[in-house]
C-alpha cells in the first residue's frame, strides 16, 4: 500500500464520525450541475464517502452510482440513499472499477479527487463520460473568517506537537485559493473548466470540533500521545477562551469541464 491509500484509508476507520462531522456542501453547487447536465441525468460519483454529496444528487433526480472504497462508509451511505431506487454504492476504487459501456452523463468527485491516482484519474474520467459528459470536481478550502481569534490562537497548539506544521501558518483569504485548470488542460480530453465558489460558515462546539479534526486523515495519523495533547490543547482554548463555541468559514470550489467530443 502506497502513501496515498494508506492515508486514504484512514477515513474508514471510524466512519460513524465521519458521518457526523464532514461538513456538506452549498446547495447552489447542485443547481449549477442540474443546469449542466439536465435532471434524471446517469451521474458517476467517485469516494462517496457517507453521501454528503450522494444524497443531494439523488434528490435531484439523478441516476446515480456512487464508488467508495470503504465498506462501512459505503454502508452508512447506502442506508442514507435507502428512499432513492434511481441511487446506488458500490464498494470500489476509482481506479480498479470497471467501466460499463454506455458512458455517464457526469463524473463527479467531492473532495475525493486529490487521493486518486494522477496517472489515472483525468483519463479515466475522461472515458466514464458520453461524449460532451461533464466532470465536476468539487473542493473545500479553510479560509480566514469566522472565529478569526481563535484560528490564530490555535496555531501555538499545533506548533507545540505537530512536527509537520510550519511556524507562522495562517488561514488564506478566499481570494488567495487559486483556480487551477492545469490538470484539465494537461489532459486533453476536456474543455476550459468553470469555475464556482461558495463561501460558508459553520459553528461547532468543542466536542464537534475536535471531532471534526478527527475526520482527517493528518490528524488521524499522528502519534497517539502527540495527538491527544493537540487535541487536548486545542479543546482547552475553545472552552476557555470562546464559551466552548468557535465558527469556521469554507470555501467550496465547483470545476466543471466537458469532455471532448
Amino acid at each position: 500500500m502506497n502513501d496515498r491509500e494508506r492515508m486514504r484509508s484512514v477515513f474508514a476507520e471510524d466512519a460513524d464520525l465521519y458521518d457526523r462531522c464532514r461538513p456538506g456542501y452549498p446547495a447552489q453547487l447542485f443547481d449549477v450541475l442540474t443546469a449542466a447536465v439536465g435532471e434524471g441525468a446517469r451521474v458517476l460519483e467517485i469516494g462517496c464517502g457517507t453521501g454528503q454529496a450522494t444524497v443531494p444528487l439523488a434528490a435531484r433526480g439523478f441516476a446515480v452510482t456512487a464508488l467508495e472504497p470503504g465498506e462501512e462508509l459505503a454502508e452508512i451511505a447506502r442506508r442514507h440513499l435507502a428512499d432513492y431506487v434511481s441511487a446506488r454504492v458500490v464498494v470500489a476504487a476509482f481506479e480498479e472499477w470497471p467501466l460499463p459501456p454506455v458512458g455517464f452523463d457526469l463524473v463527479v468527485a467531492a473532495t475525493s479527487f486529490h487521493w486518486l491516482d494522477p496517472a489515472v484519474r483525468m483519463v479515466k474520467a475522461a472515458d466514464a463520460l458520453r461524449s460532451r459528459g461533464a466532470l465536476a470536481l468539487v473542493s473545500t478550502h479553510h479560509i480566514a473568517g469566522g472565529s478569526d481569534e481563535f484560528f490564530a490562537q490555535v496555531q501555538q497548539c499545533y506548533e507545540r506537537f505537530d512536527p509537520h506544521i510550519e511556524p507562522g501558518q495562517r488561514l488564506p483569504v478566499a481570494d488567495e485559493v487559486p483556480e487551477d485548470p492545469a490538470e484539465f488542460h494537461r489532459s486533453a480530453r476536456f474543455s476550459p473548466p468553470e469555475f464556482h465558489r461558495y463561501e460558508w460558515e459553520a459553528r461547532y462546539t468543542t466536542d464537534q470540533y475536535l471531532g471534526l479534526l478527527m475526520t482527517y486523515s493528518g490528524r488521524r495519523a499522528m502519534p497517539s500521545p502527540a495527538r491527544d495533547r493537540l487535541l487536548d490543547c486545542i479543546g482547552q482554548r475553545i472552552d476557555g477562551d470562546h464559551g466552548g463555541v468557535i465558527t469556521k468559514r469554507y470555501l467550496t470550489q465547483l470545476a466543471l469541464a466537458k469532455r471532448f467530443g
